[in-house]
């Protein structure tokens, strides 16, 4: 069965970090690039950040530029996102997905899709 799972998300003070990480199973994750996107309650889903197969290049919404980082061990088969100086509006879940048209940050469609990891910044 191919399968994404994320994890690594939590209640969080303003200022605080978390690390997400993504993991493959039933396929190999370096053949593919990986898109992380979010969903705030309330509102339409956001794309976040891309990388793309060999982990050489990434994009960023211009909300998380500079204070979040995607990388990519593809020996463990997973996809990671550092997510640094957290703010109340980075509220939401987040979702990693295999884009079926290449490395966007912006929406769908995808191959495939996590279930995601909720992340709550609150103070």
């Amino acid at each position: 069965q191919l399968q994404l799972a994320e994890s690594g998300g939590g209640l969080v003070q303003p200022g605080g970090s978390l690390r997400l990480s993504c993991v493959a199973s039933g396929f190999s994750l370096d053949s593919y690039a990986v898109v992380w996107f979010r969903q705030a309650p309330g509102k339409e889903r956001e794309g976040v950040s891309c990388i793309r197969r060999t982990g050489s290049s990434t994009d960023y919404a211009d909300s998380v530029k500079g204070r979040v980082t995607i990388s990519r061990d593809n020996a463990k088969n997973t996809v990671f996102l550092q997510l640094n100086d957290l703010k109340p509006e980075d509220t939401g879940v987040y979702y990693c997905a295999v884009p079926k048209y290449g490395c966007s940050v912006g929406m769908g469609p995808y191959d495939y899709e996590g279930q995601g990891t909720q992340v709550t910044v609150s103070s």
